[in-house]
């Protein structure tokens, strides 16, 4: 990546915090930005504090997406950040109205040390409590300075009365003009204290609008007034993406109940493991417009769970995904209620008006597809469906679905293939020739036959970009077939390929399944490098040189080609 001459600058700038004082109060608003991506390159927390601080704009994005090889700010420079942004709530240089956090967590453990997604949601809690608490601290200190103020007002409106009321050479206009000052005086004090009952009253009236939004009860129901007067005490919104358990879920209910100078908005919500119930209060609590996406794991949501949740989504008027992975959503037509539960759920999809991209990972629900998307009003653009154990039926629907022919991104990882479904599937890539950009086909069961197959489909996908068919058994002449395929195809950048069978130890069954070629060792005999340098030369042969194969299931990124 090559660096512009202002950044190289900026990075040279940063490099000395000694120098800080000197150069902070001459910098121009338009080098704040590239100053403080240099500090976060360069991994100075000091100089991400101290120009935080002073931030000129009303927004600051941290959380853009990077490019390739680019890093995003590690822990220290997070921390300075929030700090900051408190510090700024009383520095009258700072103007941010907005701090957006969006995208800004990566994976705990990461290569340089970065934030994960549980980390910085209990770190933009912490902060949003803190600054409730320092301007508590501040109001009370501002009540005590009032309070001294007022007494001796009253002191002194005491000793001139006693004054006036002891001067018998005072003129009878001037005592009708003590007595009308006297009456200002009263009047004006009067309306202090109607003054303070009312911002009493209001900061009640506040505090009850909260609460009921806690409670869930009446979230949907706040109108726009009623979302203004709790935000008119609001100095900076931080929007960010949160991830909920039930280690954070505690702080997380704290921050969104507060009232404070820092408000939380949430765009994208994760969860893992935590109750229906829970589920529940945290949306009741959630700003309305700004939540774009959901993602429930690892809780043990039911048909039922689901259903009971879908008519709180349809109350976010902006939700464009939902994702349900290892929910536990085992339908079984043989227990009572499961139909009933069933229609409900359908009932309750339908309400998702701007549902895009759907995600449904290992939920046990064969046979129901038709049931689940045939309910959504809007065609989707991005589905996952990976581990469903999709049957012929749900492939030959989804194949004549109104979703077919918009989607961009199609998964269906580890569900059976074969005969059965190939006209289903060859019909399914063929209405989604002109859009799909990613697929993979991972685990599918996919022989050397049937990719012969599907090879003339596939080919006729122009607008693809990233094919995934790892730990299919297939063999080097297959994977040749494969990528002379690819080459032809002139939007594809990422291929993920199989390890063919030939480099695997002997006594591998016929036709493995995925759960077998992952686990069974790779001959030490065989060089891997053959399969990679086979496949490499057909690339080099037919002149292709934006192509990327791989087979390396564990690093690989189909979102590194957009």
């Amino acid at each position: 990546m090559v660096l512009s001459l202002v950044s190289l600058c900026a990075k040279e700038v940063v490099s000395d915090h000694s120098s800080s004082p000197c150069w902070l109060r001459w910098v121009p608003r338009e080098l704040y930005r590239p100053l403080l991506e240099a500090s976060f390159a360069s991994c100075r927390p000091l100089a991400v504090g101290e120009l935080v601080q002073r931030w000129p704009e009303r927004t600051l994005r941290v959380g853009r997406r990077r490019k390739q090889g680019q890093t995003g700010p590690n822990r220290l420079c997070i921390q300075a950040l929030l700090l900051a942004v408190v510090r700024g709530l009383s520095d009258k240089r700072c103007a941010m109205h907005v701090l957006d956090l969006c995208g800004l967590q990566g994976d705990e453990g990461g290569m340089g040390d970065p934030m994960g997604g549980w980390s910085l949601t209990v770190a933009l809690c912490t902060m949003v409590v803190q600054a409730r608490a320092g301007a508590q601290r501040e109001r009370k200190r501002f009540s005590a300075l009032e309070r001294e103020t007022n007494v001796k007002r009253e002191r002194g409106q005491r000793k001139r009365g006693k004054e006036t009321n002891g001067d018998n050479e005072a003129s009878t206009d001037n005592k009708e003009l003590g007595g009308n000052d006297r009456e200002r005086m009263g009047s004006c004090g009067i309306l202090g204290e109607e003054e303070l009952i009312k911002g009493v009253r209001r900061r009640m009236e506040i505090e009850r609008k909260r609460e009921i939004a806690m409670t869930g009860l009446g979230g949907s129901s706040i109108n726009e007034t009623e979302e203004k007067d709790v935000n008119s005490d609001v100095l900076v919104h931080v929007r960010a993406d949160l991830f909920v358990n039930a280690r954070s879920w505690e702080r997380v209910r704290g921050a969104l109940s507060s009232m404070g100078p820092l408000k939380l908005q949430c765009r994208h919500l994760r969860v893992e493991e935590i109750s229906v119930s829970s589920i529940r209060t945290l949306l009741g609590m959630l700003p309305r417009q700004s939540l774009l996406g959901i993602d429930v794991r690892y809780s043990s949501l039911g048909v039922a769970g689901l259903a009971e949740l879908l008519p709180l989504l349809s109350t976010f008027p902006a939700l464009n995904c939902l994702r349900l992975h290892y929910c536990n959503l085992d339908f079984r037509g043989d227990q009572p209620g499961q139909e009933e539960a069933l229609r409900d759920l359908s009932q309750g999809l339908t309400q998702l008006q701007e549902l895009r991209r759907l995600s449904l990972t290992a939920l046990r629900l064969p046979g129901q597809l038709r049931v689940l998307l045939s309910s959504l009003p809007q065609p989707l653009e991005i589905l996952e469906l990976p581990y469903l154990s999709l049957s012929p039926a749900d492939l030959a629907y989804l194949s004549c679905s109104h979703h077919a022919s918009t989607l961009q991104q199609l998964d269906l990882s580890e569900n059976h293939l074969d005969e059965n479904t190939l006209t289903s599937i060859r019909r399914l890539l063929s209405q989604a020739s002109s859009s799909l950009q990613h697929l993979s086909l991972s685990g599918c069961g996919i022989t050397d036959g049937l990719l012969g197959l599907l090879l003339p489909t596939l080919g006729g996908c122009r607008a693809l970009k990233s094919l995934a068919l790892a730990l299919n058994p297939l063999s080097i002449a297959g994977l040749v077939d494969l990528v002379r395929m690819a080459v032809r195809m002139p939007s594809l950048r990422q291929l993920l390929y199989p390890n063919p069978l030939e480099d695997y130890q002997p006594g591998l069954p016929d036709l493995p399944t995925s759960a077998q070629l992952l686990d069974w060792p790779l001959d030490e005999v065989t060089d891997i490098n053959i399969t990679s340098s086979q496949l490499n030369r057909v690339l080099i042969e037919s002149g292709r040189t934006d192509l990327f194969l791989t087979c390396d299931l564990l690093n690989y990124d189909k979102d590194l080609v957009d």
